[in-house]
């Protein structure tokens, strides 16, 4: 997983324009957490640089703040503390810029959940004077995650009784899994396998790491790149559905595409 790489821009004056007012952000290295702009005092300056470095690290946050002669909004120190929350970090390649009482979010996060929630808890953390724009963004991956999923479309791929050799029904289910994963230009992804629970457990999970491995051989043979697909054989450990039946065991004795995070 990528470093997060973050700003957060301080103006403490009221018009949104007095940001411009203060040094632009530099391009942080990976990892880094850049803070810049103008703030009234030094007090207010030592408690932001001291939330950044207490979630972030101290040797994560680069200083970039500035003291000047800013109209400060009620208590407005204490409400950007409170946005320096943990959620923040759930954000890669982001930014939160808080400029009096506008509040904009941007950046990446995993899912749809995730961007709501970190926006509401961000609106709950201010009074109703402020304003928050929240342009946060969903990853790539979830969309591409939904086109494997949609290509599977819960169908099992197929492979002889005990062997790792697939089927040709379950070859056919791979053509399709490898002209959508083509699409993908060059994304990682991990191919899992899985078993029901019949016989002994290191059985299965070495069936499954072979199935897996075979599924891969196969999409490379398709001009899937063998290196952008990671394999795993998870054996009985990960049921869909009850193993007390011949359906349920069906359906856990199966092949599984993820994108890499």
């Amino acid at each position: 997983m990528k470093p997060t790489v973050f700003f957060l821009l301080l103006a403490a004056a009221v018009p949104f324009h007095a940001q411009a007012q203060t040094q632009a952000p530099q391009t942080p290295m990976p990892g880094q957490i850049l803070v810049t702009g103008t703030l009234a005092d030094e007090a207010g300056k030592a408690a932001v640089l001291a939330r950044l470095r207490e979630l972030y690290g101290a040797e994560r946050v680069v200083d970039q703040i500035a003291i000047g002669n800013v109209a400060v909004p009620a208590n407005w120190n204490a409400y950007v503390k409170k946005l320096i929350a943990p959620n923040l970090k759930l954000i890669s390649r982001g930014q939160i810029s808080i400029a009096g009482n506008n509040v904009s979010v941007r950046g990446e996060v995993a899912n749809e959940a995730q961007r709501q929630q970190i926006a509401s808890d961000i609106a709950t953390s201010l009074n109703p004077t402020y304003v928050v724009n929240n342009g946060l963004r969903v990853k790539a991956a979830e969309a591409e995650q939904g086109l494997l999923d949609a290509a599977l479309d819960k169908r099992i791929i197929e492979f002889d009784s005990g062997k790792a050799s697939i089927t040709p029904a379950g070859l056919a289910i791979l053509d399709e899994m490898a002209a959508v994963m083509l699409k993908l230009r060059g994304r990682k992804v991990e191919v899992i396998g899985h078993t029901d629970d019949t016989g002994l457990r290191a059985s299965n999970v070495a069936l499954s790491q072979a199935r897996a491995e075979a599924v891969r051989a196969y999409l490379a043979s398709k001009g899937i790149v063998a290196e952008s697909v990671l394999v795993s054989g998870q054996g009985p450990d990960r049921p869909v559905a009850s193993n007390a039946t011949a359906d349920g065991r069906a359906r856990n004795r199966r092949i599984e595409f993820r994108i890499v995070q």
